[in-house]
C-alpha cells in the first residue's frame, strides 16, 4: 500500500507550504492537510483505485481536487511528485522526524534551518547540547529543554510505528499472498496480533506447499523497500512502513505450535514451556514433543494448550500477566469484542475541527451497523479547533433534532459535547447548558505541563462537579510524541467512580488512552468505561477496532463499557 508514503508527502507539502506568505497559500495548505489525512486513514490501497477509475476516482475521496489528484496520480505511475521534490529541494529538511518532537511545528523548523543549518535530529541535537536554540528570540531555555526532552522520547519510539500503521500492511500482505496462490494459509502473528499499540516488526507465518514461490512474491510486493535476507522458507525485508516483516513458511504439523510461539510475549512464551517441561514435553516452535523427541498431534493452537491442561486464551492477553494462571483453571475471562459496540461516543463534525457534516456522520455509523454514536464537538476556549459557544450549539442540536427525525430511529444521534475542563477544574460551558446536554465528555487540552498535584485537583474538581459523563483521554498521551500529563490516577478513578463518570479508551491510534495496563488498574473501581473513536471524519470511525483491542488487553468484559448497552439503556444510563 502507497497510502502512508502518499500521505506523508502530502503532509510535507502543507508543512512547508504554512511559511508561504501569499493570501491563497492558507487554503492550499488546509487542502493538503484533508488530502493528507484522507489518504492517511483509507482503509483500501488507493493505488487500486487509481488502477480502478484513474484520477476520477481519487477525486471522488473527501478532500481531493483535481490538483492533488494528478499529483498522486503521478506518484502512484512514475514514484516521483514534482510539487514534493521542489519545495524538498528550497527546505531540505527531515519534516517527519523533526515534527514528532513536540514543540516543533513547520515555521520553528523552517527557522532553525535558516539560522542554525538544523536539518534532522542529529542536528537539533548538537544544537540543544550546544544550547544555541536558547539564544534564539521566541525560543530560550524552557523551549530548548522542553524540545530536549521531546528528543529523547522520539529516541525510545524509533523504530517503532503505530499500530494502525503496521496492521494494515500486514493485513494486506497476508491477502496478497492468498490472492498470488502461493499459499493455502497465511495469517498475522507477533505483536500485532497481540495488538500493542506500537510495534517494532510484523510477522507473518505462512502454509504453502510452494515455499520458494511465497518467498519470491513476498520479497517482490510493492510494500517491500529492501531484502535483509531471504532463504527457502523465511524471509526478512524492510518495509515502506518503516518496519522489518518476517515472513515463514511453516510444516503444516508445526503449524499451531509455530503461532503459539510467534505471538506470545517472551515471557507468556517462558511460562508456557516452564509448564510443558513440568508436564515431560519439550515445546517450540516446531511442535509439542514427549521425551525422546516423539511429536505430540496438535496442529492448532488450541490444542496446544489443551495438551498442557491450559484453556486458549486471546491473544491480546498473552502478556505473562496473569492469564497463565487463569488458563490452567479455565477461568479466562469473556473480554470485549468489536461486534459488542453499539455505538461511537466520541466524534466531531466541521462545525468544529471535523471534515465531514453531521449527516455524514450519521450515514457512516450506519455503514458499519450503529444504533446510536454521540456528536461531541469542541467548546469555546479551545480557539485552533474552532470551538463553538452555548448559542452555536444550540443551533447545531436543532439541526441535530431535526435529523434525528428524519432518521426515524435507523440511528439516534446524541447531544454533546467535548467539554474543556480549564486549570481551575471549571467547565467551558454554563452550568445550566450542560444539566441539558445528553452527553457531557470532559477533557483537558490545554495547560498540559501542571504539576501532579495541581492537575489531580483540576480533574477530580470537574469530575465533582456532577455534570460530566465521560472523561475523554484520561491522560493526556501521545503515543510516541508526548507523554502523558503527571497525574494521581487512583484519585482519579476514585472521583469517577463516586460520581458515575465512565472513563473513556480514546480509540485514535496515536492516543489509545487508558491504556491497557491503567485499563486493568482502574478495573479495580466499581466505574464504567467509554469507548469512542474521537473521529475527525467519516475513515475515523473505522479506528474503533484498535480501542477494542486495548480494551481486550485490558482484560475488559463487555458489561463493563457504556457503548455496549442498548440504545434506551445507553440513554438512561447518560440522564443518570
Amino acid at each position: 500500500m502507497k497510502n502512508k508514503e502518499i500521505a506523508e508527502m502530502l503532509g510535507e507539502i502543507a508543512l512547508m507550504l504554512s511559511v508561504d506568505t501569499r493570501p491563497t497559500a492558507r487554503f492550499e495548505v488546509r487542502a493538503y492537510q484533508k488530502a493528507a489525512l484522507t489518504i492517511g486513514t483509507l482503509q483500501e490501497d488507493v493505488g487500486e483505485i487509481f488502477a480502478k477509475g484513474g484520477e476520477r476516482a481519487l477525486m471522488e475521496l473527501p478532500g481531493i481536487g483535481k490538483g492533488i489528484a494528478g499529483s498522486v496520480a503521478e506518484y502512484i505511475k512514475t514514484g516521483k511528485m514534482k510539487k514534493y521534490d521542489g519545495l524538498k529541494r528550497q527546505y531540505p529538511i527531515d519534516f517527519k522526524a523533526l515534527t514528532a518532537i513536540e514543540g516543533l511545528g513547520a515555521k520553528r523548523l523552517i527557522r532553525l534551518y535558516n539560522e542554525l543549518g538544523i536539518k534532522d535530529v542529529d542536528d537539533l541535537s548538537r544544537a540543544v547540547k550546544a544550547h544555541k536554540i536558547e539564544k534564539l528570540e521566541g525560543f530560550g531555555r524552557r523551549s530548548e529543554e522542553q524540545i530536549g526532552k521531546g528528543i529523547e522520547l522520539a529516541e525510545k519510539g524509533r523504530g517503532r510505528i503505530l499500530i494502525s500503521e503496521g496492521l494494515p500492511v500486514a493485513e494486506a500482505i497476508v491477502k496478497r499472498i492468498m490472492e498470488s496462490g502461493a499459499a493455502e494459509m497465511a495469517v498475522v502473528a507477533g505483536s500485532a496480533r497481540r495488538m500493542r499499540e506500537t510495534v517494532g516488526d510484523l510477522d507473518i507465518l505462512v502454509l504453502s506447499s510452494k515455499p520458494g514461490k511465497a518467498m519470491d512474491f513476498f520479497a517482490g510486493l510493492d510494500e517491500v523497500s529492501s531484502i535483509v535476507m531471504k532463504g527457502p522458507t523465511k524471509t526478512t525485508a524492510w518495509l515502506k512502513a518503516g518496519v522489518t516483516c518476517d515472513v515463514r513458511v511453516i510444516a503444516p504439523e508445526s503449524f499451531g505450535a509455530a503461532l503459539q510461539y510467534f505471538t506470545g510475549s517472551r515471557d507468556h512464551n517462558v511460562q508456557v514451556r516452564t509448564i510443558a517441561v513440568r508436564k515431560g514435553y519439550k515445546l517450540n516452535e516446531y511442535g509439542l514433543f514427549r521425551e525422546g523427541g516423539r511429536p505430540v498431534e496438535a496442529g492448532s493452537e488450541e490444542e496446544i494448550y489443551a495438551k498442557l491442561g491450559m484453556q486458549w486464551m486471546p491473544p491480546e492477553m498473552r502478556e505473562a500477566r496473569g492469564e497463565v494462571g487463569l488458563a490452567q483453571a479455565k477461568r479466562i475471562p469473556k473480554i470485549v469484542e468489536l461486534e459488542d459496540i453499539k455505538g461511537d461516543m466520541h466524534t466531531h463534525t466541521r462545525e468544529t475541527d471535523g471534515a465531514n457534516t453531521i449527516e455524514e456522520m450519521a450515514e457512516e455509523a450506519m455503514k458499519i451497523g450503529y444504533r446510536y454514536f454521540a456528536t461531541t464537538n469542541h467548546t469555546k476556549s479551545l480557539f485552533i479547533a474552532r470551538g463553538m459557544d452555548e448559542k452555536k450549539f444550540t443551533g447545531f442540536f436543532k439541526n441535530v433534532d431535526r435529523l434525528n427525525e428524519q432518521l426515524d430511529g435507523k440511528v439516534r444521534i446524541i447531544k454533546g459535547a467535548e467539554v474543556d475542563i480549564l486549570k481551575d477544574g471549571s467547565l467551558d460551558l454554563d452550568k445550566k447548558f450542560l444539566e441539558e446536554m445528553e452527553c457531557a465528555v470532559g477533557a483537558v487540552h490545554q495547560s498540559l505541563r501542571m504539576d501532579r498535584e495541581s492537575m489531580t485537583k483540576r480533574i477530580v474538581g470537574a469530575l465533582d462537579s456532577g455534570l460530566i459523563r465521560i472523561l475523554a483521554h484520561p491522560t493526556g498521551r501521545e503515543l510516541l510524541w508526548r507523554e502523558p500529563y503527571a497525574v494521581d490516577l487512583d484519585r482519579v478513578f476514585d472521583a469517577a467512580e463516586r460520581n458515575n463518570v465512565a472513563l473513556e479508551i480514546n480509540s485514535y491510534p496515536s492516543r489509545l488512552d487508558l491504556s491497557d495496563t491503567n485499563i486493568m488498574a482502574a478495573s479495580k473501581y466499581k466505574l464504567m468505561f467509554s469507548l469512542g473513536t474521537d473521529a475527525h471524519r467519516t475513515s475515523h470511525m473505522r479506528f474503533m477496532r484498535y480501542g477494542v483491542g486495548t480494551a481486550r488487553r485490558g482484560w475488559l468484559a463487555p458489561d463493563r463499557i457504556i457503548n455496549t448497552m442498548d440504545m434506551a439503556r445507553m440513554l438512561r444510563w447518560l440522564s443518570r
